[in-house]
């Protein structure tokens, strides 16, 4: 697909193309056909202008558009070529270039494809597109569209069956040309662009043809949020129409793109190869969203089975759940991740038009039903003008919840009973009591305990400071809770500090804005998980008892003893299908940046072969650092190792656990997770509030106590990090790379944090390895002298110390504030807002 938008420049960053729109169908249950229902489609549209968007000029819109049964009655009148009966044809419209030799180049080459694909081409027909109405940006990106008519070769395919040969068809085309296809079905026919509500009709007047009858419509305005509008982006797309967002489609696209090495199929003709990649680069979140819905039907699950795969309702906390509706969900989410964010679907077939909506019901959906068996479901009461004495039912689409209507079945199906058929569909309860293990049930491990002297040099080596001890891990241990400070902070960015600073600190959360709501993690903790699993993942597409063969983690921060469980899992041998790997992460420190960067390959390699060899979980650690070898940083490290994984296709093959004596704040934890780690130990805080307990500095309750008090600080924080960017789920979080960097430069960014959004360069692998080694030399120094006066820096992160990092506030500053309001003279003030104002030196 060839979107037409800027690349990425200056500020903007097209990975930010989401969209929050309104959404209507229109159906009826008789499944009759009619030119009536495409006629109240438009007007449901029309009503929902205000819902999309323009440009400075009213003529250009962000996008409208309709779907419908494919209209073979009007197709027939308007074709100079035979067409095979209804179902056994697919007809998709193409957004070819406007030049006819590059026309007729695209057509030729998608001649020769559908030929390679066992399909016939019957023909072309050109559609009418007046474009008077449209605005100068509007035409100068329209493509030039015509309609392509193909069957399959041999005997009549119908059905899902030839729905697969043109999916490959239009997949290929899509990758090989550039052609967009708004739809090529049998089913459903699809008329879109960057168009108003009421474009849509003027660009397409065939919509007004009396002969054009369909049973059911969706329609869609769009409002792009954030982003350039497009032809292509325009809704509703193959399956779906959508209004909201997902905000964790990076982590989705690449746990998408790690899966395709072990998808096949016994239904889609071919090798699956030739159609990667599923998910297309450039298009937007609710594109992918398609694409991947699409897949799971084409691949053999009913549309609502895929779509409550992408978007299951909040079962973790649901005790009142029916427990085979939980062994579902628990089972697919051993499968794939939520598609996290506020989202109201539309979804159709061509046969079940239905709507779902997000765990948290943070979009709107209204539905009517007519005693004469119209359904109309949108994302605002009013789109169409029904008497309400017609009306026999009438609702609001519930969090989580789905709506269906069957037009073969002439009905509409509860929400009750979709998820009752797709719970008994298979013995989801049976491959989890089988396959599933629990953290609690693995053996109990020695406790080891360290010595003070041994937690402070490692204390050193990894640069905590006082200000670390008092302010972060003492208040957690204490409480159970993060610590609270005032917002802001006056010290300078990592990437100009003289200070030796954390790679944490070079990236900053991202959150919700604009549309996009946060959530209220703790009035609304009910549809939120910090549940998540660790092991192999199988074929997406053929599902089985093997499927579910993960570690359940109750909990994303890891105390040392729950990873020793990890670690020996299979000690005994009768698990050798959870096999562990331990990569070490430390490197040469007097090598510097070439030590750092080879070590870092020299891992990404081992944890390649540890795989092959077996391997089903890889921890990664900092342990056993010397006078000789430093720690790589864990962020670099587990975000090195989870692209390298994701770009060989092997992520999905293991878990990562993360073993990080630099982690003591819930920032770290949070980094850590969305870049790829599915729990974090971070041992050295648990080892140091344990020393902190026993020694009674700062910390009055027991060592077990305390950790555990960390764990849950930490745990707790981490919901919080997600919630403000609307994401409920830490399975959703995991590797969703939701930050943004800043002061690192484009070489580490697009090789360690691939897809990372980065507005300021800077610090390259030699500035890193120099702060790594500037923390090192305090615990190892040349000289073999420590620190007369203390153990370990003062910090003054958090509060200004002589020592510490710079403060734009510091007693010179606000002395000279005081002093010039006190006694009244300007010409201290004066020199207050000059010291404030020039902080070059």
């Amino acid at each position: 697909m060839t979107v037409a938008q800027p690349s990425g420049q200056g500020l903007y960053d097209p990975a930010f193309e989401h969209d929050a729109c309104g959404v209507a169908f229109v159906a009826t249950l008789t499944g009759i056909p009619s030119h009536a229902i495409i006629e109240q489609g438009l007007e449901a549209l029309h009503n929902l202008d205000h819902r999309g968007a323009t440009g400075i000029d009213v003529n250009t819109g962000d996008g409208a558009g309709i779907l419908m049964q494919v209209p073979d009655a009007f197709l027939r009148t308007h074709v100079d070529f035979d067409l095979p009966r209804q179902g056994s044809y697919a007809v998709g419209n193409a957004f070819l270039p406007t030049d006819p030799d590059g026309a007729a180049k695209a057509k030729a080459t998608i001649e020769q494809i559908a030929d390679e694909e066992k399909l016939t081409v019957l023909g072309w027909r050109h559609v009418p597109t007046p474009d008077d109405s449209l605005s100068d940006s509007s035409r100068s990106n329209m493509p030039r569209f015509e309609q392509l008519f193909v069957q399959a070769k041999g005997s009549p395919v119908m059905g899902l069956a030839l729905e697969r040969l043109v999916y490959c068809l239009r997949r290929r085309v899509q990758h090989e040309t550039g052609v967009f296809f708004s739809s090529l079905s049998c089913r459903t026919l699809v008329y879109k662009g960057m168009l108003t509500t009421h474009q849509l009709e003027l660009v397409f007047p065939e919509l007004h043809d009396e002969s054009m009858e369909s049973a059911l419509v969706v329609v869609h305005s769009r409002f792009s949020t954030n982003t350039f509008p497009a032809w292509e982006l325009a809704h509703p797309y193959r399956m779906i129409a959508h209004n909201g967002e997902i905000n964790t489609v990076k982590g989705n696209r690449n746990w998408m793109r790690a899966r395709e090495a072990l998808l096949a199929s016994d239904v889609i003709p071919g090798d699956l190869e030739r159609l990667f990649p599923i998910c297309t680069p450039g298009a937007s979140d609710s594109a992918t969203f398609d694409e991947v819905v699409e897949l799971l039907h084409l691949g053999g699950r009913s549309l609502p089975h895929s779509m409550l795969m992408m978007i299951p309702e909040a079962w973790e906390n649901n005790e009142s759940m029916d427990p085979s509706l939980r062994d579902f969900y628990a089972f697919h989410s051993c499968l794939m991740e939520p598609w996290d964010g506020p989202a109201a679907v539309v979804f159709t077939d061509g046969t079940q038009v239905g709507a779902v909506l997000d765990r948290n019901g943070l979009r709107p959906g209204r539905f009517w039903v007519t005693d004469d068996g119209l359904v109309v479901l949108a994302s605002e009461a009013g789109v169409l003008d029904i008497p309400a004495e017609k009306i026999i039912q009438k609702g609001r689409l519930q969090p989580g919840k789905m709506f269906l209507a069957d037009l073969a079945e002439h009905r509409i199906i509860s929400d009750q009973e979709v998820k009752a058929n797709l719970a008994a569909a298979a013995p989801y309860g049976e491959w989890l009591h089988g396959g599933r293990l629990m953290l609690k049930d693995l053996p109990e491990r020695e406790h080891i305990v360290h010595s003070h002297a041994s937690v402070t040099r490692r204390q050193q080596v990894f640069g905590y400071t006082e200000e670390d001890l008092r302010l972060i891990l003492a208040p957690m241990a204490r409480g159970g809770a993060e610590p609270i400070g005032s917002m802001g902070t006056d010290t300078p960015i990592a990437a100009i500090s003289d200070r030796p600073r954390l790679l944490f600190d070079y990236f900053s959360q991202l959150f919700a804005q604009v549309t996009n709501p946060p959530l209220d993690a703790i009035r609304e903790e009910l549809v939120t998980s910090l549940s998540n699993t660790i092991g192999p993942e199988w074929n997406l597409l053929n599902p089985g008892p093997a499927s579910c063969r993960r570690v359940v983690l109750p909990f994303p921060v890891l105390d040392n003893d729950s990873l020793t469980k990890i670690r020996h899992i299979n000690r005994d041998g009768d698990l050798p299908g959870y096999a562990t790997h331990v990569a070490r992460g430390l490197y040469d420190v007097h090598g510097g940046a070439e030590a750092l960067r080879a070590k870092l390959d020299e891992l990404c390699a081992e944890v390649s072969e540890a795989i092959t060899q077996g391997a089903r979980t890889i921890i990664l650690s900092d342990r056993h650092s010397n006078a000789e070898l430093a720690p790589i940083p864990s962020l670099l490290l587990t975000a090195a190792v989870h692209h390298h994984l994701v770009r060989e296709k092997t992520r999905t093959q293991v878990g990562l656990v993360v073993e990080a004596a630099d982690v003591r704040e819930v920032h770290h934890v949070a980094l850590l997770i969305g870049y790829g780690a599915a729990g974090v130990n971070p041992y050295l805080a648990m080892e140091t509030v344990e020393d902190l307990a026993r020694s009674g500095v700062y910390v009055d309750i027991e060592p077990e106590l305390a950790v555990k008090n960390v764990i849950k600080a930490l745990g707790k924080g981490v919901l919080k990090v997600m919630s403000k960017m609307g994401v409920s789920t830490v399975a959703s979080y995991t590797g969703a790379q939701i930050f943004e960097a800043l002061g690192l430069s484009t070489d580490v960014v697009e090789r360690y944090f691939t897809g990372t959004t980065s507005k300021l360069g800077g610090v390259g692998l030699a500035e890193l390895a120099e702060e790594v080694r500037r923390r090192h030399l305090k615990a190892y120094p040349t000289d073999g002298i420590p620190l007369a006066h203390r153990l370990l820096d003062s910090g003054g992160e958090y509060q200004w110390r002589r020592e510490g990092e710079p403060h734009l506030f510091d007693p010179e500053t606000v002395f000279r504030l005081q002093h010039s309001t006190r006694a009244g003279r300007y010409e201290v003030f004066k020199e207050y807002s000059k010291l404030v104002d020039d902080q070059s030196e």
